[in-house]
């Protein structure tokens, strides 16, 4: 599986390389070369399989031969080894629940995935690879969780101060071990931007061995689809999905869904005062702070 960046079309990598990387050398976005269709077989059995064998053959559809097929098997198994229950409201309306992972929080589902996906890249690895990661909460503590203890690997998080809950905070910090919390004078924004000019600093990224854990990661972005995939089982007909949004990572994800066949009627991107990339589409691209 190849992978661009979204500055320049031209510039391929492969898997391993865009997981470890995580983001390429002229501040794009890697995003796969050909999204790949799921076939006939796969919608004949889908809404009869577990959630994870459902996982299991969407990823391995996408990735192709990027992983071996029975270490992939495990990876999925393993990482998402919890449910993501739909809930009817009425007959009309469902909740998809996305808080049964070890953090209660949505991107359990996408750090597992990647911890297992980046401890398998590196098993033979002499150098420690450090994973930098900014959070404004729920993804310090989903990858704290998901990191700690893995062999190989030292996760540092940059979080705002004062801006997490005491719960949050508590995830972040408790672990010990392979996991250190630094807490910055700034906000959310200001973390984010040290942990992209880590990465875009060669020297930097090459002796601490860099990479990430935020959205920006495609291993984090791959696994948000497989939770569309199992909301959208229990409906006779293409459902309609209401993402709440702050960076549009969830709703990218639901994207390469439907790039991968996902039948959708609509998407409905929620947005409250975090309300960045609405403002940035709006103003027709200007980028602020």
């Amino acid at each position: 599986m190849r992978l661009y960046s979204t500055n320049n079309p031209e510039s391929f990598v492969e898997f391993g390389e865009a997981v470890l990387r995580s983001l390429p050398a002229d501040n794009g976005l890697y995003m796969p070369e050909h999204i790949a269709q799921l076939d006939d077989a796969f919608w004949n059995d889908w809404k009869g399989l577990s959630f994870q064998d459902m996982a299991f053959r969407v990823v391995s559809t996408l990735l192709h031969d990027a992983i071996p097929e029975d270490v992939l098997e495990e990876i999925v198994a393993d990482a998402l080894n919890f449910p993501a229950p739909v809930v009817a409201l009425d007959e009309h309306r469902h909740v998809l629940e996305l808080f049964h992972g070890p953090t209660l929080a949505f991107k359990d589902f996408g750090a597992r995935f990647m911890a297992r996906v980046m401890a398998w890249l590196t098993r033979n690895d002499e150098q420690t690879l450090t994973v930098l990661v900014a959070t404004s909460g729920d993804t310090g503590g989903a990858v704290a969780s998901a990191f700690h203890n893995v062999e190989g690997t030292r996760v540092v998080i940059l979080y705002p101060s004062g801006k997490v809950s005491g719960l949050q905070e508590k995830q972040l910090t408790a672990l010990g071990g392979n996991i250190t919390a630094l807490e910055i004078n700034g906000s959310f924004d200001d973390c984010q931007r040290m942990v992209k000019a880590a990465f875009l600093d060669p020297k930097t990224s090459k002796r601490c061995n860099l990479t990430s854990a935020n959205s920006i990661n495609i291993s984090r972005l791959i696994p948000q689809m497989l939770y569309y995939f199992e909301a959208a089982r229990v409906s006779n007909k293409p459902p309609t999905f209401v993402i709440p949004s702050g960076n549009f990572g969830n709703l990218t994800a639901l994207l390469l869904a439907t790039r991968m066949g996902l039948k959708v009627n609509h998407i409905i991107a929620a947005t409250n005062v975090n309300d960045v990339v609405p403002q940035y589409w709006g103003a027709r691209h200007s980028v602020r702070p």
